[in-house]
C-alpha cells in the first residue's frame, strides 16, 4: 500500500465533526482518493460523544482557560458512592455514551431526507423528542407541560378565552408566515415580544411559550422577529409527520456524533482513508512552474511527520478566532427514570426518550440566583442508549455569564424537585462551548443551513459549476452486490 506522502489525493478534510463527516458521505460514491484527519483520537470533533471514563480524561484537557477549542474551563464531579444504595450509583463506564453538542431534529429537517437518499439511515437508529414542559416557580404547579396543539390550547383553562383566540390566530400566522410578509416584515427588526403584543395582543405568559418554541438562549425582548419566525414555524409544521405526540426526533447512542461515525464509516467504504490523532500542522499552496501546473495544488505537513499534497483542502474549525457567543453547559446524569416526563399525552403517539425542559428568565429565585437568559434542560431517557435503565442524563445549557455555572446547578436542582421520585445527582460535567469560525452552530436543534455549507464544499471538491448539471446531492443507489440488509455496521 502507497504511503500517505506517495498517494495523490484528491481532497483532504481536516476534522471529523458533523459538517466534515456529512461532507464525507457526500464524496463516498465520487470514486476520488479521498484523506480524512482529525488531531484527535476520536470521532464526532465537538459533536463527539463519550464514555465515562473517556470524559474523565476530557475534561482533563479542557480545564481552566484551556487551548482545547470551542471547549474550555471543564469540571467534573461525581457523588460518592458510600452515600448511595446500588440503585443510585452509576454503572460502569461505558453503560454511558454522553455527547458534548446534543441537538435535536426536526422532522421537516432536510438532513432526515439526505440520511434516507445516501442510504445510511439504516446504520441508525431514531427516537422520538416528546413532550416540552415550562417552569414558573410562581405557579402553584411549577412545572406545567406546554400545549401541543389547538386541543391543548382550549383544554387549557388557566388561558382565558380571548389570550386562547389570540394565540390561534398567531399560530395560524405563523405556520404560513413567508406568504404573509404584510404582517411581519415592517416588523422584522423588531422584538418578538414587542411583535406578539401589539400585532397578536398576547398576553406574557404566552409570549414565553412562544418564546422557548425559538430555543434561543436570549430572553423574548431580545429575540429577532426575522429570526424567530422560521423556527417557530419549524416547530409547528414538524408535528405530526413521523406520528402524533412528536415533531422532532434523535439518533440513538449519541445523537450527531452517532451520526458524524456513520457518515465516516460510510467515506471508509467508498475508498476513504482515515487517520486520527493527525492534524495539518501548516498548509501552503504549490506554485505552478513555467514547464508545469501541478494538478495538486495544497501541500500540508502533517503531525505524523509525513506531508501530503492534495487538488482540495478542506480546514478543520478555525481555533484561533472566536465570535463571542459562549455558552454554558452541564451534563448530569440522575438516579430516576422520570418516567412522568416522558409520559405521553396524545393518543397513539410513541413513548418519548426526549423531554425538553425551559426555564424562561428570571422563572425562580434562590439565595440571589435567578436566570437571565432562559435555560434549556434535554431530558434523555435510558431508551437513548445513553444511560443504564432506571436512569436519565439532564443536557443543560444556557448562555455565559459570570454566574452560569451556579445557575445551571440551581435549575437542575429545581427540575429535580419537581419530580415525586427520591432522585440523586450522581454525576455532572459543567464546560463553556464557544462558537468559533467554521463549526456548526451552538444551536439545540439541527440547522440545514450546515448542509448548504457541505452541498457548496461538495460542489467545488468535485468540479462542478453553479451552472453545471451534476448528479443529485447526496442521492445514492445501493452499493452493487448489497441488498438492503447487507449495507450495515459490520461492512465497515
Amino acid at each position: 500500500m502507497e504511503s500517505l506522502s506517495e498517494t495523490r489525493w484528491h481532497a483532504v478534510i481536516q476534522g471529523t465533526g458533523l459538517q466534515h463527516s456529512l461532507l464525507a458521505l457526500a464524496l463516498s460514491r465520487s470514486d476520488k482518493k479521498i484523506l480524512h484527519v482529525d488531531q484527535n483520537e476520536y470521532y464526532g470533533a465537538a459533536d463527539a460523544a463519550f464514555s465515562l471514563q473517556e470524559v474523565d480524561g476530557w475534561v482533563e484537557k479542557v480545564k481552566g482557560d484551556s487551548d482545547e477549542a470551542p471547549f474550555r474551563n471543564a469540571a467534573l464531579w461525581k457523588a460518592d458512592a458510600d452515600d448511595s444504595t446500588d440503585s443510585q450509583q452509576l454503572s460502569f463506564s461505558r453503560a454511558y455514551t454522553l455527547t458534548l453538542s446534543p441537538q435535536i431534529i426536526y422532522t421537516k429537517s432536510k438532513l432526515l431526507a439526505l440520511l434516507v437518499s445516501s442510504k445510511v439511515y439504516r446504520q441508525l437508529e431514531f427516537q422520538a423528542v416528546g413532550n416540552w414542559w415550562l417552569y414558573n416557580e410562581a405557579d402553584e404547579e411549577p412545572l406545567k407541560r406546554m400545549p401541543n396543539g389547538r386541543e391543548d390550547i382550549f383544554q387549557d383553562k388557566s388561558i382565558d378565552n380571548r389570550a386562547k383566540r389570540s394565540l390561534m390566530k398567531f399560530l395560524k400566522f405563523v405556520v404560513d408566515y413567508e406568504n404573509q410578509t404584510e404582517v411581519w416584515e415592517a416588523h422584522g427588526d423588531s422584538s418578538l415580544q414587542e411583535f406578539l403584543s401589539s400585532q397578536f395582543q398576547l398576553p406574557p405568559r404566552l409570549q414565553t411559550v412562544i418564546a422557548a418554541l425559538t430555543l434561543s438562549f436570549d430572553s423574548p425582548d431580545k429575540i429577532a422577529v426575522r429570526w424567530a419566525l422560521p423556527r417557530i414555524a419549524r416547530h409547528l409544521t414538524s408535528m405530526g409527520i413521523f406520528g402524533p405526540g412528536f415533531g422532532a426526533v434523535l439518533p440513538k447512542w449519541g445523537g450527531g456524533a452517532e451520526i458524524a461515525q456513520v457518515a465516516c464509516r460510510a467515506g471508509a467504504v467508498g475508498g476513504g482513508v482515515y487517520v486520527l490523532g493527525t492534524a495539518v500542522e501548516n498548509s501552503h499552496a504549490i506554485e505552478p512552474t513555467e514547464e508545469e501546473i501541478p494538478e495538486e495544488k495544497f501541500s500540508l505537513s502533517l503531525s505524523n511527520g509525513e506531508t501530503v499534497r492534495t487538488r482540495h483542502y478542506v480546514s478543520a474549525e478555525d481555533t484561533t478566532a472566536a465570535d463571542g457567543i459562549v455558552v454554558s453547559k452541564v451534563i448530569a446524569v440522575v438516579s430516576s427514570p422520570l418516567p412522568s416526563i416522558f409520559a405521553s399525552s396524545t393518543e397513539g403517539s410513541p413513548l418519548a426518550a426526549v423531554s425538553v425542559v425551559v426555564f424562561p428568565p428570571n422563572s425562580f429565585s434562590q439565595e440571589g440566583v435567578s436566570p437571565t437568559h432562559p435555560v434549556y434542560i434535554m431530558v434523555h431517557s435510558s431508551e437513548t442508549g445513553e444511560c443504564p435503565v432506571g436512569q436519565c442524563v439532564l443536557y443543560a445549557s444556557t448562555q455565559y455569564t459570570k454566574n452560569s455555572k451556579v445557575v445551571l446547578e440551581t435549575t437542575i436542582s429545581k427540575f429535580l424537585e419537581t419530580s415525586k421520585d427520591n432522585v440523586k445527582l450522581l454525576y455532572s460535567v459543567y464546560y463553556e462551548q464557544q462558537k468559533v469560525p467554521g463549526t456548526s452552530p451552538l444551536d439545540l436543534a439541527f440547522d440545514d443551513q450546515i448542509l448548504d455549507n457541505v452541498e457548496e464544499q461538495w460542489k467545488t471538491v468535485l468540479g462542478y459549476g453553479d451552472a453545471e448539471e451534476h448528479p443529485p446531492f447526496m442521492q445514492f443507489a445501493d452499493r452493487e452486490g448489497m441488498n438492503a440488509d447487507d449495507d450495515n455496521d459490520d461492512e465497515y
